[in-house]
């Protein structure tokens, strides 16, 4: 179990590792602070910290659920999909300025990690709480992306 949550770990972070290699600065970039933002929009520091806890969250998730599907051929599609939309996003929003197609990938990005959840409560039970840190910040994400894409 130990050295799935660390491969998983590894994975997670390489997702966001190579998003923001390619995101231009992302949130201390001229352009982003120049947008019209969400009143909600959390502090800079908070999206770094939010995303470490949720990496580890999701690492640990994936293990359990690794050991109990019965089809992980379908389950590493899906962690597949789930790590490119994660690894998009970033340059799609930050480097290209494409907020209306970062919204499409975001919203994306949740309904998968919303399906993760609830196709999997039945077999993982309690352990679906770490999931969930991803699936509310996703929920917040989408309302950033949409407030952004919509006022600005």
């Amino acid at each position: 179990m130990i050295i799935r949550i660390i491969l998983f770990l590894i994975l997670n972070f390489a997702a966001l590792g190579v998003g923001g290699f390619y995101s231009n600065g992302g949130a201390t970039s001229e352009w982003y602070n120049e947008l019209n933002r969400a009143p909600w929009t959390p502090p800079g520091w908070v999206f770094g910290a939010a995303w470490t806890f949720i990496m580890i969250c999701f690492a640990v998730y994936m293990a359990f659920a690794w050991t109990n599907t019965s089809s992980q051929k379908r389950l590493a599609m899906l962690y597949s999909a789930q790590w490119i939309l994660n690894a998009t996003w970033s340059p799609i929003f930050f480097r290209y300025h494409l907020v209306n197609w970062a919204l499409v990938i975001i919203f994306a990005l949740t309904a998968l990690i919303g399906y993760f959840l609830f196709s999997q409560l039945s077999k993982l039970k309690g352990k679906t709480v770490f999931i969930l840190p991803y699936f509310l910040w996703l929920l917040i994400a989408v309302s950033l992306n949409a407030y952004i894409s919509l006022k600005n």
